[in-house]
C-alpha cells in the first residue's frame, strides 16, 4: 500500500510541474526572432521597431487593465536605469479603448517612452500576447530573451541578465 501511495503521490508532482511548466511557457517562444514590425503611434506617425539593433521592451497594454497599472511605477523605474541602452514601448491593445482614450489617460498617468497603437492586432499575433501586462524583451541582436506577465515580474533583473548591467546591491 505504501509502494502505491508513494507511486501516486509521485505522478501528482510530476503532473503539477508539468501543468507549472505549461503554464510559464507563455508567448513567444523565447530565442526566436519576430519579422519587423511598423505600428502607428498613438500620437500620430508610424514607428518601426529597431529589431536587431539593440534591446528592446515591449509591454502589452490597456487603460483598463489594473495589473498595467501596478506595473506602472516599475516600468519607470526600467526606463529610468536603462533607457538610454534599451528601447522602451507601451503597444495599446484595441480592445475595449481607442487612441483618444489611450491619449487621455497618458495626458494623467504619462509614461516616459512612446505608446504604440496595435489598431488590427499584429504585435499581439506576433508576439503571442497572452494578456496585458504582458512584457517582452528582446536581446541586441532581435532574440526573445524575456517574457512575462502580471505584476511580479522582475523587469529590472531581466533587464540586467540582457544588458549585462551589473545587479546593485539592493538586488543581491
Amino acid at each position: 500500500m505504501r509502494g502505491k501511495l508513494l507511486v501516486a503521490v509521485c505522478l501528482l508532482l510530476a503532473s503539477t510541474a508539468q501543468s507549472i511548466h505549461a503554464q510559464t511557457r507563455m508567448g513567444i517562444e523565447l530565442g526566436s526572432r519576430p519579422a519587423p514590425l511598423a505600428l502607428e503611434a498613438v500620437d500620430g506617425g508610424l514607428v518601426d521597431l529597431p529589431i536587431g539593433s539593440r534591446p528592446v521592451l515591449l509591454e502589452f497594454w490597456a487603460t483598463w487593465c489594473a495589473k498595467c497599472r501596478a506595473l506602472h511605477p516599475i516600468m519607470i523605474a526600467a526606463h529610468e536605469e536603462f533607457g538610454d541602452r534599451v528601447s522602451f514601448y507601451g503597444i495599446a491593445v484595441a480592445v475595449g479603448q481607442s487612441p483618444r482614450r489611450v491619449r487621455r489617460h497618458l495626458d494623467k498617468h504619462p509614461l516616459p517612452f512612446p505608446m504604440l497603437w496595435d489598431s488590427e492586432g499584429e504585435a499581439v499575433r506576433r508576439f503571442m500576447a497572452p494578456v496585458t501586462s504582458y512584457i517582452v524583451i528582446l536581446d541586441a541582436q532581435g532574440r526573445v530573451a524575456y517574457t512575462g506577465a502580471d505584476t511580479e515580474q522582475d523587469v529590472l533583473g531581466a533587464l540586467r541578465r540582457i544588458v549585462g548591467a551589473p545587479q546593485s546591491s539592493e538586488d543581491s
